[in-house]
């Protein structure tokens, strides 16, 4: 007799469709989302909960591939790649001549420099969905090439970046083979 009393209470209690505005929170959002539909479902059999729950999940959705689509495919996020690249390429000329220094030779791959609890960055962040997202970097006699392909990804092209060096004559980077 209790547990129908229960089941009774539960069927007229109201379902709490003012945690839908937890779903206006991303992430957080989604799991409520999740919860909601679920209770709209199952506990509720309540239609209007379980499309709040399905609503909360999808606006989740929408506002991460947003981010994901300014951040790694329009203009304004590919020239935000490209200033970090441009920063990384000026530390990388540091960390190559270093290298020098030490070892009396530039390295023959960029993958020689990696040590650990020292962070060189080597890996190109306009490349950042390819599998090999490593700078170009070639060793040419006592000298280097370095760059990056840029947003289009095709080395040797208009958009390609290279470090900014003041003087040249002071290090070992060649902007091509062309360039000795």
């Amino acid at each position: 007799m209790e547990n129908i009393q229960n089941i009774n209470n539960i069927k007229n209690t109201t379902p709490p469709y003012k945690l839908g505005y937890l779903g206006l929170f991303p992430l957080v959002g989604f799991f409520v989302g999740l919860g909601l539909t679920l209770y709209g479902i199952f506990r509720y059999k309540d239609r209007k909960l379980t499309r709040i729950g399905i609503a909360c999940m999808l606006f989740t959705v929408i506002v991460y591939s947003a981010l994901f689509f300014v951040g790694f495919s329009s203009d304004a996020g590919k020239k935000g790649w490209e200033k970090i690249a441009q920063f990384q390429l000026n530390a990388l000329v540091k960390d190559i001549e270093y290298y020098k220094l030490q070892k009396g030779n530039y390295p023959d791959n960029l993958k020689q420099m990696e040590k650990p609890n020292v962070i060189i960055y080597t890996e190109d962040p306009t490349q950042s969905e390819l599998k090999n997202s490593n700078y170009n970097y070639k060793k040419v006699g006592e000298k280097y090439i370095l760059f990056s392909s840029g947003s289009d990804r095709i080395p040797n092209t208009a958009d390609d970046i290279y470090p900014k060096i003041e003087n040249l004559k002071t290090v070992g980077w060649i902007k091509n083979s062309n360039n000795r």
